[in-house]
């Protein structure tokens, strides 16, 4: 008798963390989605975005796709976020990277007064209103702290308290986390980890990212 995977949807900003998805984390949180034997079904908002160059660090005056970058990440096997079925997906996985801040929301230039993406919004909202889980690292977690505040969600960003202040503002209730943890509202069903919020290695920051998956995989039952 076969056992039917979970279906998982991640949510990508672009394709390098300056502008877009941090690969790491998205990698990381892949890689221990497929080792828990979840099926994953990537999207993007298809939008336009300024790029940064990663090696300067400095804009490059050129704009591209965020859904076309993302893809780069996802093999191409990636779908417009407007076209998520949620009726198909048992929870939500969301990397951070400045994509996340930038082209998913507004926080990185606008703190507590942002405002998220229509689309993604609206995903996010449809699986929490059917009672799926959330995972969601690094700066991500702004987007639950805007969308979801008014319920109060226990979330974190790791240790830092300037972007945890803006994030109480919205009504989240942040919780300090070591970078190799994730913190759980079992209640609203998120899950967060600080992930590249920490200025660390990779190997740190998949220990977190892997406790994060797995909660939320274990709240998809």
């Amino acid at each position: 008798m076969s056992t039917r995977k979970k279906q998982i949807g991640v949510v990508l900003s672009g394709c390098g963390y300056l502008d877009g998805t941090e690969i790491h984390e998205a990698v990381c949180g892949l890689l221990a989605l497929d080792r828990a034997g979840a099926e994953v079904h990537c999207f993007a908002p298809d939008i336009e975005f300024d790029v940064v160059d990663h090696r300067t660090k400095k804009p490059t005056g050129e704009r591209r796709n965020c859904l076309t970058e993302a893809a780069r990440i996802a093999r191409g096997r990636i779908q417009d976020i407007a076209e998520a079925d949620v009726a198909q997906l048992d929870g939500l996985f969301l990397p951070g990277g400045f994509g996340a801040a930038k082209n998913l929301c507004n926080f990185a230039t606008e703190g507590s007064d942002c405002s998220v993406h229509e689309g993604v919004a609206a995903l996010l909202h449809a699986v929490h209103d059917a009672g799926k889980p959330i995972a969601a690292v690094c700066i991500a977690p702004a987007l639950l702290a805007r969308l979801f505040g008014s319920k109060h969600p226990s979330l974190t960003i790791g240790d830092d308290e300037g972007t945890a202040r803006e994030l109480e503002k919205l009504g989240a209730r942040h919780v300090t986390c070591p970078v190799d943890d994730c913190v759980i509202d079992r209640d609203l069903k998120v899950v967060t980890a600080p992930a590249y919020m920490f200025d660390t290695w990779t190997a740190s920051i998949e220990k977190g990212i892997t406790a994060a998956v797995t909660a939320l995989l274990e709240m998809c039952d």
